[in-house]
């Protein structure tokens, strides 16, 4: 696939995906030949269907054509279900009737590894980009569009006699089997509008789908499941279009292995791997991401419903004390805040719940409404005209005959008030009475997980403040003269992996603070250095052979006399010839120690998918142990290397840890903006690059060590 091409538009796929005229290309009156399996599920198609198949004059009730050509009209949708032997003549066909879209059936191509058959899919991509119509496939289920009844695949039967319900859902996957599985969710009451395919994807991939449906007015959210693509910019590009539609993308990523770690130089290109790139692709698209399978068309479903956020807080209503816990458990996991209740919803609730209840929030209302069921409604009324909250959570611990009824007068209080309910289905009778009431309910959310309940409103709130914040400015920080001299420097080493002080002359070109030194010879000169600089000081060797000087042994730290330097001088040289005999060694760097602080980790790398990372995160020795860090594609803002940092386990070492001041985030923040800068200007020039530690204390932060591969040299791909 070529690597940069623009994803299709909406009206470039619209005839392919909703078509008035399809082609079955291999039809047959053998019922369970795909063509016929086809035609079967296409049983509630509006539109035209053209049967193509020279062996046939009329299969059933309709003519059949003996090849594309001979049809009275151009179809929109060309569906080629015949071997892989005869594909490719067909397409030709297709191409010269000036058909719509193509989809391929056939299997047997690059999914079997085998050169010459992902050669053949080679020739399809080929044929796609110089004809311009796009072709779905090979290896693919067909797509659906339940709008029009354009259900065209050979899998079961996939009809859909219930009429499309707005809001609906689109569906988009490589995977045609775990989509089908999604497509069963019409069954518990949720409005499917298509599921789209991407097959293997030779032209047509999900990023094309998602941009497809971004601009289709009768989808309202999108669920993607999705494995990975050749090029992952394309995604970022297709969230973008959703995003301006205002229409929320929902991805389960699967294939979330690290792969390719061990040939990383740096600890950054060992610690960005193509799972975090992916998750920090889509979080610039603003895709939100669900952790597991069965919670991706719930959240989907929960986002086609979401009113306007009138406030973050959510009230939980519960006849279970402990569900209530429960609740507040995962609010509390996901950053969902709880107030509690104002003064005048306290006053009801008091009013009206058993002293053995609990009138706050989460509000237990007790057993006591199977006597009295009028005590829910009035409690979530009480606590839907709190402006504390602008989400009420429903506990649903046990389906009965009445939970359909308390549905209905749920899903009118939500409408009442504007603001959204959330039925948490806890029962494990998952598909209960009301369980339809409420998946089908334009105002209620169903959820069968409170943990899948406030992650969902958790992705909700984040969204929101994303769309407060306005449209993205990435100003530069650095000056713009540092590309090119950097550059410059980078070129002038006559090594692959820049030493410590080449590094860091490169990285002090874009303002990031580090740490001087002077390179000696012998001990005597290391003395004479110290003395300058004053004690104490730090002795590193210089060589760029030996990138990671702390596990080598070549560093010695906080040297109070010119004694102890001259011990330590030997000692490094010594390490050194033993960890690596046939080293290039420049010298000893002799540097002032750092004051004591907080020791951070920045750093990047170039990934031939997504271009340049940074990473920042918990640093010195401990880096990939604790692997404590964050990652974002490069450049990043002053507010998303924050946010990077905010993201971090250990956030709150920089608010003051065993003395040491609190870290200046800001500056902090500047220095990651800085390095990511860096990465983005140099991403021709260099192949990944390291800055550990950064000593953080106060407004002080300072790199003491640095190391630079050049291209060529290092971990490329995620």
């Amino acid at each position: 696939m070529s690597p940069h091409r623009k994803v299709y538009r909406h009206a470039q796929l619209h005839r392919l995906f909703n078509p008035q005229r399809i082609a079955i290309i291999g039809a047959s009156p053998n019922a369970t030949s795909f063509g016929a399996r086809t035609l079967e599920n296409l049983s509630n198609y509006t539109g035209k269907i053209y049967l193509v198949n020279a062996k046939y004059d009329r299969i059933g009730e309709l003519a059949c054509y003996p090849s594309v050509a001979a049809l009275p009209e151009s179809p929109d949708c060309a569906l080629i279900a015949v071997g892989r032997e005869f594909v490719s003549t067909i397409v030709d066909e297709c191409i010269a009737a000036k058909v719509g879209g193509i989809m391929v059936y056939a299997s047997g191509y690059s999914e079997t590894g085998k050169p010459e058959r992902t050669a053949q899919q080679a020739e399809l991509t080929a044929k796609a980009r110089a004809s311009g119509i796009p072709i779905v496939g090979p290896n693919a289920m067909g797509g659906f569009n339940y709008l029009s009844g354009a259900v065209i695949t050979f899998v079961g039967s996939m009809k859909h006699a219930e009429p499309v319900r707005e809001p609906a859902v689109g569906i988009v996957s490589q995977s045609g089997a775990l989509s089908i599985s999604l497509a069963q969710t019409i069954l518990t009451g949720v409005s499917i509008s298509q599921i789209l395919l991407a097959g293997n994807s030779c032209d047509v991939d999900v990023a094309d789908c998602i941009s497809y449906l971004a601009d289709e007015p009768t989808c309202q959210a999108i669920a993607c499941v999705f494995e990975g693509m050749p090029d992952p910019m394309r995604m970022l590009e297709a969230g973008e279009i959703a995003w301006k539609a205002n229409k929320p993308v929902v991805v389960y990523k699967i294939a979330t292995g690290e792969r390719g770690a061990a040939a990383a130089v740096s600890h950054t290109g060992s610690l960005a791997g193509s799972n975090a790139a992916y998750r920090a692709l889509f979080d610039r698209a603003g895709i939100a991401v669900v952790e597991n399978f069965e919670a991706l068309v719930e959240a989907a479903a929960f986002f086609t419903k979401v009113p306007p956020l009138k406030a973050k807080g959510a009230a939980v209503i519960t006849a279970s004390g402990g569900a209530g816990i429960m609740a507040a458990d995962k609010a509390e996991i996901h950053g969902v805040p709880m107030p509690q209740p104002n003064e005048a919803a306290y006053k009801i609730l008091v009013e009206t719940i058993p002293e053995f209840g609990s009138p706050r929030n989460p509000c237990d209302v007790t057993a006591q409404i199977v006597s009295s069921p009028e005590m829910t409604r009035i409690c979530a009324e009480a606590l839907l005209e709190d402006d504390n909250y602008g989400t009420l959570v429903f506990n649903v611990g046990s389906a009965t005959d009445k939970t359909a009824a308390t549905m209905q007068t749920m899903g009118g209080l939500a409408e009442k008030y504007g603001k959204l309910v959330c039925a948490s289905w806890i029962g494990q009778w998952s598909d209960g009475p009301g369980s339809r009431e409420a998946a089908q309910h334009p105002k209620l959310a169903l959820f069968r997980s409170p943990d899948r309940c406030f992650a969902a409103l958790a992705a909700w709130h984040r969204r929101e403040d994303r769309i407060a914040a306005g449209a993205r400015n990435p100003a530069r920080v650095s000056l713009p003269a540092a590309a090119q001299q950097a550059a410059a420097l980078i070129a002038q080493s006559p090594n692959s992996t820049l030493t410590e002080r080449e590094a860091k002359a490169v990285l002090a070109l874009y303002g990031v603070p580090v740490v001087g030194e002077r390179l000696v010879k012998d001990g005597s000169a290391a003395v004479s250095a110290a003395s300058v600089l004053g004690f104490p000081v730090a002795l590193k060797v210089e060589s760029p052979d030996i990138p990671h000087k702390t596990e080598a042994g070549v560093i010695r730290l906080n040297l109070k006399s010119e004694a102890d330097v001259r011990s330590a001088y030997d000692a490094i040289m010594t390490n050194a010839r033993k960890s690596a005999p046939d080293a290039k060694i420049n010298g000893v760097l002799v540097q002032p120690m750092a004051p004591a602080g907080f020791e951070m980790m920045a750093g990047g790398r170039i990934d031939v998918q997504f271009g340049p990372l940074i990473v920042t995160g918990l640093g010195g020795v401990m880096v990939e142990l604790m692997k404590d860090t964050a990652l974002d594609l490069a450049p990043v803002t002053p507010s998303e290397a924050r946010a990077m940092l905010c993201k971090l386990r250990g956030r709150s070492a920089l608010d003051g840890f065993r003395g040491l001041p609190a870290v200046n985030i800001d500056k902090l923040a500047d220095v990651v903006v800085r390095l990511s800068e860096f990465a983005a200007d140099q991403q021709e020039n260099i192949a990944e690059f390291d800055v550990n530690p950064l000593i953080c204390a106060g407004d002080r932060i300072v790199a003491v060590d640095a190391l630079i591969v050049k291209k060529g040299l290092g971990l490329q791909a995620g």
